[in-house]
């Protein structure tokens, strides 16, 4: 599926959890934004998929970095040396000595001018002739295949690993916005403090994610009692090993607290909504895409919410990177949304 590119185009999705990779025709690579240093020498252990499979297993001497937190570079040089590693795994530096033409990737809205700066130092290094951010809700909305030109307003909801974007598109623009720094990481943080507060359980923030994946809902009327599973960890008071099994019913109540900021942003950026464009969004409803967008009960949640109507994205982890994608395709057609 994944492969090498003769593409001298670079499509860049540089996501709080996932970083992922195209050119103008197909996905290139797909991989963990973590990285392992080995802090003897400060040589890259390993990036990606080995990475994270090494993530709160190392020894002293390996460090592992995650360079993105709360969907922003919190360390300039780690993402750079992190890009710089997962890129060279699909095109290497020699197949294009003179540079690359467009390098594109997407960044949040909610960044501030010195975030986008050290988003573009570390696409600076692949010396492209034409090098650009696009936001990441207009991106998603192109991945969704909405028209983002014409003047009918869209409502897109993009629950990323380290912030949620709430947005309204019109016109190639954003006429209305709100964001909140709760996300996927949020919700695994959450599973994390439940298990240590009711059960005396230290676990991982892998196995807390994997849990959220494995049984995680957000709306307590339709979870499952029978959906069970068993998590291990470490029993604080005695510090053993052990195991515990825990269901959806339970785990719907530690999710649904974390997941009301998130209604609120909704409903925040609806009241900010011009009318005219309120008015399309009763018609059109509210757009779910990014990597916790597939949480169970957030449909039904959200439709008693508002009484609207809501789509769940089939595709959420890769809707940034269609749409940058879609935009590398036809540059010259969305110059207006290039930064």
């Amino acid at each position: 599926m994944f492969g090498i590119s003769s593409s001298k185009n670079l499509a860049i999705d540089l996501g709080n959890n996932n970083t992922l990779l195209t050119d103008q025709s197909s996905m290139l690579l797909r991989q963990p934004s973590f990285m392992v240093i080995n802090e003897i020498n400060n040589r890259v252990e390993a990036v990606g998929d080995q990475a994270y499979e090494m993530l709160e297993k190392t020894h002293t001497n390996l460090k592992s970095v995650k360079p993105l937190k709360g969907g922003v570079i919190s360390d300039g040089e780690s993402a750079k040396r992190m890009l710089k590693e997962l890129v060279n795994k699909v095109q290497k530096p020699s197949m294009f000595p003179s540079g690359y033409n467009y390098v594109l990737s997407g960044v949040p809205y909610d960044t501030t001018p010195v975030e986008k700066r050290a988003l573009r130092d570390a696409l600076e290094q692949f010396s492209s002739k034409h090098t650009f951010l696009v936001h990441e809700p207009i991106a998603a909305a192109l991945g969704l295949g909405l028209d983002i030109k014409e003047p009918e307003g869209k409502l897109i909801v993009d629950i990323g690993g380290g912030i949620t974007e709430v947005v309204v598109i019109s016109l190639s623009g954003i006429a209305a916005f709100q964001s909140v720094r709760v996300a996927g990481d949020t919700l695994d943080e959450e599973i994390q403090d439940y298990f240590r507060r009711q059960y005396n359980l230290s676990i991982g923030l892998k196995t807390a994610e994997n849990l959220k994946k494995q049984i995680g809902c957000v709306y307590s009327p339709i979870a499952d009692k029978n959906a069970i599973a068993h998590v291990k960890g470490k029993d604080l008071m005695e510090g053993i090993p052990m195991s515990r099994a825990i269901n959806q019913v339970e785990l719907a109540v530690v999710l649904e607290r974390c997941f009301g900021q998130i209604e609120d942003c909704i409903h925040q950026s609806l009241q900010r909504c011009p009318p005219e464009l309120a008015g399309d969004i009763y018609r059109s409803g509210i757009y779910i895409t990014g990597g916790n967008a597939q949480l169970t009960g957030i449909r039904e949640r959200l439709m008693k919410t508002f009484s609207l109507p809501v789509h769940i994205d089939a595709e959420p982890l890769l809707a940034v990177s269609k749409g940058v994608t879609h935009i590398l395709n036809a540059p010259h057609k969305y110059k207006s949304v290039l930064i």
